[in-house]
């Protein structure tokens, strides 16, 4: 699996390149591993409400769905920025990955000490969860 994290990162630096960042020129790219094998990667755009701006993480999440279909599992997840600064997921993109990433997926993002991995459970160890029928 370390391989396939360093392949991710690799993913989300590149693209991060594309993100649309006028306001904070912070860039972030996130990559998606599906259970699948297939890699998707998505990118921050920000817009000038700053209520409406788009996670990478969910970015790449919203692409995942529209290219595989709603039946995705999530593998792994790694985050990147072009700043180095640190960026675990947001909360929003927490929940939202919730519902379709494996509690053992590891998660791997810029932290204060360099890059850090966690599993998704312990990343969002509480997710708001629904049954459907």
């Amino acid at each position: 699996m370390e391989a396939e994290l360093e392949l991710l990162m690799k993913a989300a630096r590149r693209v991060a390149k594309n993100s649309y960042s006028p306001y904070s020129n912070f860039k972030v790219g996130a990559a998606l591993l599906l259970s699948s094998g297939a890699i998707i990667t998505g990118t921050n755009v920000e817009n000038v409400s700053y209520g409406l701006t788009f996670c990478a993480e969910r970015s790449a999440l919203v692409r995942a769905i529209a290219e595989h279909g709603p039946a995705i599992r999530i593998k792994a997840v790694a985050v990147a920025n072009l700043n180095d600064s640190a960026s675990p997921p947001c909360g929003a993109c927490r929940q939202m990955l919730a519902e379709f990433a494996e509690p053992d997926a590891p998660v791997i993002f810029p932290s204060i000490n360099g890059p850090r991995t966690m599993t998704f459970s312990e990343l969002l160890p509480a997710a708001f969860e629904m049954k459907l029928k």
